[in-house]
C-alpha cells in the first residue's frame, strides 16, 4: 500500500488537532444545554469531520437506516476505534463501550459528553446495571450501538458473541440491526493495517491511518431483527449468523473501492 507524503499526514495532524478542539469545546459549552435533535446533528457532524480530517471514506451498503431510526439498537462486529465515527457519521447512536475508554486522554472526555454507557467487563455485575440502563434509554427511543465480541479483531471472521447486553433489546422490545464493519482495500480484500487489535495503541492506530492515502470504511446493514418473543441467546445465535454469513458473502465477492479523486489532504 502507497503511504501518505510527510508533509500530507503533517497537513493532516494539524486538521485533527484543531477539531480535536473544536469538539472539546462543543462538548463543554453546547452539548450540555441543546436539544436532542441538535445533539445527534452535531455529533454526526463532528464525527463527519474527523474522518475526514483522516481522509477516510466511509461506504454504506444494505438496509440503510433512515435518519429517523428510534429506539433501535446495532450491533456490528468490531474492528478498530474508527468504527464507532463511521457509524455515527451514518445515524448518531449511543455506545455501550468498556470503562477503559473513559481514561483516554481527550477522547475520553468526548465520548463521556456524547452519552456513552460504560460497562466494567472485569465485574459480573456490572451487565445488569448496563442493560437497565441501556433498555431505559431504548425505551426513550435512543438508539444504541453494542459490540458483543467484546473486543476487536482484524475483521476475517467473528467472534462468539456475549449475548449480555442484547437482553436490552429483549426488555425494550427493540428491533436490532446487525451491521458488518469492513475496512477493504480497492480490489475488496481486506485491509489489515486497519485493525486496532493486540497490542497496537491508540497513536499507533491513528498514525497507521495517516499514512493511508485514502482509506475505506464499509459498513453493511443486515435487515433488521425483531426481538419480540426471543431470548438473549436466541438474538446473539441469529445475529451473530447474519453477521458471518454476510462477511463470508464478501469474502467470495468482495465489494471493490476504487479511489476516490478527492483530495489526499
Amino acid at each position: 500500500m502507497q503511504s501518505t507524503h510527510s508533509l500530507v499526514r503533517g497537513w493532516r495532524i494539524a486538521r485533527i488537532v484543531m477539531h480535536t478542539f473544536s469538539g472539546l469545546a462543543l462538548a463543554a459549552l453546547v452539548l450540555p444545554v441543546c436539544n436532542r435533535w441538535m445533539r445527534l446533528g452535531l455529533i454526526q457532524w463532528w464525527c463527519k469531520r474527523l474522518l475526514h480530517c483522516f481522509n477516510m471514506r466511509v461506504i454504506t451498503t444494505g438496509t440503510v437506516p433512515d435518519i429517523r431510526t428510534h429506539g433501535t439498537m446495532l450491533v456490528g462486529n468490531h474492528v478498530s476505534w474508527s468504527d464507532i465515527h463511521a457509524i455515527n457519521s451514518i445515524i448518531p447512536v449511543r455506545f455501550v463501550a468498556k470503562v477503559e475508554i473513559k481514561s483516554w486522554p481527550v477522547f475520553g472526555y468526548l465520548v463521556r459528553k456524547c452519552g456513552t454507557i460504560f460497562i466494567n467487563r472485569t465485574r459480573n455485575r456490572d451487565a445488569a446495571r448496563v442493560v437497565n440502563i441501556a433498555s431505559h434509554a431504548l425505551k426513550l427511543n435512543d438508539n444504541l450501538c453494542v459490540f458483543p465480541e467484546g473486543t476487536t479483531t482484524e475483521g476475517l471472521s467473528v467472534l462468539p458473541f456475549k449475548s449480555s447486553l442484547i437482553q436490552a433489546a429483549v426488555q425494550a422490545e427493540a428491533p436490532i440491526i446487525p451491521m458488518v464493519i469492513r475496512y477493504p482495500l480497492p480490489d475488496g480484500s481486506i485491509n489489515m493495517d486497519a485493525a486496532y487489535a493486540g497490542d497496537t495503541t491508540l497513536i499507533d492506530s491513528m498514525n497507521t491511518f495517516l499514512h493511508m492515502q485514502q482509506p475505506v470504511i464499509h459498513v453493511h446493514f443486515c435487515t433488521p431483527v425483531a426481538s419480540l418473543g426471543k431470548t438473549r441467546q436466541q438474538l446473539a445465535k441469529e445475529i451473530h449468523a447474519k453477521i458471518s454469513a454476510q462477511l463470508q458473502a464478501f469474502a467470495v465477492a468482495p465489494v471493490t473501492t476504487q479511489p476516490s479523486v478527492a483530495s489526499q489532504f
